[in-house]
């Protein structure tokens, strides 16, 4: 099984700065593309920055210059450094990876979604 944890979700100040984590876990051989979504209430689900394996990024234009997605590939894990926050930030972040792993013999590529974290942001 795979499991992908999300952390550092909080309340913040217009302005401020928080940094999300996505740290994967299980029988992970390798992470393809990981990414960041969000979704405000009564709002669809929206993709807000991938990164590839490689290093390649990518970003909606609304947080383009803001935020930075990274990752730890010896770790397994992804972020989000999410600068000068604003009122149209707050929502539920997911983390998204594509996994390929190892079951039974068998090895499987499949995406992999996150429980969220809430970010909220104070006017």
């Amino acid at each position: 099984q795979v499991q992908l944890v999300e952390s550092g979700g909080d309340l913040v100040q217009a302005g401020g700065s928080l940094r999300l984590s996505c740290a994967a876990s299980g029988s992970i051989l390798s992470i393809n593309t990981m990414g960041w979504y969000r979704q405000a209430p009564g709002k669809q689900r929206e993709l807000v920055a991938t990164i590839t394996s490689s290093g390649r990024t990518n970003y909606v234009d609304s947080v383009k210059v803001r935020f930075t997605i990274s990752r730890d590939n010896a770790k397994n894990t992804v972020y989000l450094q999410m600068n000068s926050l604003k009122p149209e930030d707050p929502a539920v972040y997911f983390c998204k990876a594509n996994i390929r792993r190892n079951s039974g013999g068998y090895v499987y590529t499949s995406d992999y979604w996150g429980q969220g974290t809430q970010v909220t942001v104070s006017s």
